[in-house]
C-alpha cells in the first residue's frame, strides 16, 4: 500500500529545502547513513536515506520521507526483513492528523497516535531519528512511538 492509498484530505506540494534539511540532519545524526537520493532529480518528491543496518536482524533499511509545503509529512521506514512502520502527519479519516503506524506491516488500519508532537522539520526530523536510534540501540520497536513529546 503507498502512503497516498492512507491520506484523506490534501497532503500539498513537495517541499525541496525541507526534505534538504532531514538529508542534512541524519547525514549529520547517524554514522549509519549509507547513501541519500531523490527519487526523481529534477522534480523530487520523495527523499530517500539508505542505511547501512536496520532493527533486529535486518542487514539494511531505507527511509522514505516526504514533505509538503503544508507541513504535511510522512517517514517511512523499510528494512530488509520487510519490517514497516511509519510516523505520519496528514488528514485521514482512522486517526489523528499525527499518527504512527506499527511495525511490522505499518497498516493504516493500525494507526496510533504519535509520540511526536513538534511540527517544525528539524525538530520532527530529530525525534525520528530518536525513536529510531532508541529502538535501534536496544533491539526493542516498542520505544519506536514510547517517549513523550520527543526530541
Amino acid at each position: 500500500m503507498s502512503d497516498d492509498d492512507d491520506r484523506a484530505g490534501e497532503f500539498g506540494p513537495i517541499y525541496l529545502p525541507a526534505l534538504q534539511r532531514i538529508r542534512d540532519l541524519w547525514l549529520e545524526l547517524e554514522p549509519l547513513v549509507d547513501e541519500t537520493a531523490y527519487d526523481d532529480v529534477v522534480a523530487p518528491t520523495e527523499l530517500q536515506i539508505s542505511l547501512s543496518d536496520g532493527l533486529g536482524n535486518a542487514e539494511n533499511a531505507r527511509l522514505d520521507i516526504q514533505w509538503s509545503e503544508w507541513g504535511m509529512y510522512s517517514f517511512h521506514y523499510v528494512d530488509s526483513d520487510d519490517v514497516n512502520w511509519r510516523f505520519d502527519r496528514h488528514p485521514n479519516t482512522h486517526s489523528p492528523e499525527i499518527h504512527f503506524h506499527r511495525p511490522p506491516e505499518a497498516a493504516t488500519t493500525d494507526a496510533e497516535s504519535s509520540c511526536i508532537d513538534v511540527t517544525e522539520v528539524s525538530l520532527v526530523t530529530r525525534a525520528v531519528h530518536a525513536m529510531w536510534r532508541a529502538a535501534y540501540e536496544d533491539n526493542d520497536i516498542e520505544q519506536l512511538n514510547s517517549a513523550s513529546n520527543p526530541p
